[in-house]
């Protein structure tokens, strides 16, 4: 399981390397949405053989936890990744706007926090659901109680994201420095 999660993760920058290259660089852009639409499909992947995997009769363990992980996050952030890259692929290939950096100060940059913290609760959500979905499948205590810490890691992810950055920049926003107006 270790080994397709990382094969999932090189396959995903792969495929999304592949689309921005027929992209911007052989100009082949139908190529290129297509093979960005594709980059879904390595979650798939990776959901299907978790399945199997626990249907086989596999006790879960921390591969299958972080395997839930992975795909909550890919499916909250994946959008965000696809266009951080095509922003930058099309400045350097295709002479396209400089990519748009995130606010640094004030209410842009409270908003911006609140905004990635909100892609982590979904994170979250779809990771835990998945976690739950599991234990339910498998209905097997003794084979699936290592997957309930990963719960209480991904809870504990969220809340320090929450205190670290969109609380903390609510409270003290950072302001632009008097020299740089």
């Amino acid at each position: 399981m270790a080994a397709l999660i990382a094969g999932c993760e090189i396959g995903f920058w792969l495929i999304l390397a592949a689309g921005l290259t027929a992209r911007y660089v052989l100009r082949l852009r139908t190529v290129g949405a297509v093979l960005l639409l594709c980059a879904p499909v390595v979650d798939l992947v990776l959901l299907v053989a978790t399945v199997v995997d626990l249907r086989r009769g596999t006790a879960a363990n921390v591969t299958h936890g972080l395997a839930a992980a992975y795909l909550g996050f890919s499916v909250a952030f994946g959008h965000s990744l696809v266009r951080w890259a095509d922003q930058r692929f099309a400045h350097r290939f295709a002479n396209g706007p400089a990519p748009v950096r995130p606010p640094k100060y004030g209410a842009a940059k409270v908003r911006h926090e609140w905004r990635e913290w909100g892609k982590a609760v979904l994170a979250w959500a779809i990771s835990c659901g998945l976690i739950l979905g599991m234990i339910a499948m498998v209905d097997a205590p003794e084979r699936t109680h290592e997957l309930w810490p990963w719960i209480i890691r991904l809870s504990t992810v969220v809340g320090v994201w929450f205190v670290g950055w969109p609380l903390w920049t609510t409270i003290s926003p950072p302001r632009e420095p008097a020299n740089r107006r």
